[in-house]
């Protein structure tokens, strides 16, 4: 499993929309949010373009390390 930090999420609808937009990249799978940890945790289904994952992060207005 790869995780990912992600700063600024508070709440079950940020959870929710982290993983919506993960789940959107090609090659992320069974993305789920650990807001205690602020990680994004996700298994890997073929190539994953970490810069487009963290940029569809951004986009919804969080801050992927």
């Amino acid at each position: 499993m790869k995780t990912l930090k992600v700063n600024g999420m508070h709440c079950g609808h940020c959870k929710a929309s982290v993983e919506e937009a993960a789940a959107k990249i090609p090659g992320v799978s069974k993305p789920e949010v650990d807001l205690a940890a602020k990680e994004l945790r996700f298994e890997e289904s073929g190539p994953v373009d970490l810069e487009a994952l963290k940029t569809a992060i951004r986009d919804i207005g969080f801050d992927p390390e």
